[in-house]
């Protein structure tokens, strides 16, 4: 099997750890295959590939797009290293406003899944850090969301004080005035 998936706190957000093959010329891993992927629950279709570049302190988030332009995403890091979170943003959710983090990084080459319903930021903490993230539903302006970074009922450890933010990452309200449409499935009704 070219991936080990491991479900984290959230259980719905998988990290994922792709085999390498190292050689003397340098290295080979999968970085996607479709039916190990949905055979560990991952089964919408990626439709978009995104690429960002930060430098040291830069965070990004907590973003998300409303259902029905909902995204669920594969991060990878490609150069330095980001603490990732994933907040639970399903209302009725018994995990809600809870949140988990990885470090991802060149060097441990691993991924995270983050599925619809969850909010996403990333803080970058070497020099620069590239992003590629695929993505399940096409970018929308109209359905871009977001939680401000330091929502203290959240109680996110952030590894930085004072990052470096956008103008819009500085104005998104409080995760309990955030404009989600998410509800978390009662199963049996």
């Amino acid at each position: 099997m070219p991936f080990n998936f491991t479900r984290l706190e959230l259980p719905e957000v998988l990290l994922i750890e792709p085999r390498v093959f190292p050689d003397e010329r340098g290295y080979f891993l999968e970085t996607y295959k479709q039916s190990e992927f949905v055979r560990n629950g991952i089964s919408e279709t990626f439709v978009q590939a995104n690429h960002s570049h930060s430098s040291f302190g830069t965070l990004r988030g907590l973003h998300f797009q409303k259902a029905p332009s909902a995204q669920g995403k594969l991060v990878r890091v490609i150069l330095g290293r980001i603490f990732d979170v994933v907040v639970d943003i399903r209302k009725g959710s018994p995990r809600y406003a809870q949140w988990v983090s990885v470090e991802l990084s060149a060097e441990n080459k691993k991924m995270l899944y983050v599925p619809p319903g969850f909010a996403h930021g990333v803080c970058v903490t070497s020099d620069e850090a590239g992003l590629l993230y695929m993505v399940t539903h096409e970018y929308s302006p109209e359905a871009e969301r977001g939680i401000l970074w330091n929502d203290p009922a959240l109680g996110i450890r952030w590894p930085v004080s004072e990052p470096l933010l956008s103008k819009r990452d500085q104005q998104w309200p409080v995760a309990s005035l955030a404009d989600t449409n998410f509800e978390y499935p009662v199963l049996g009704r």
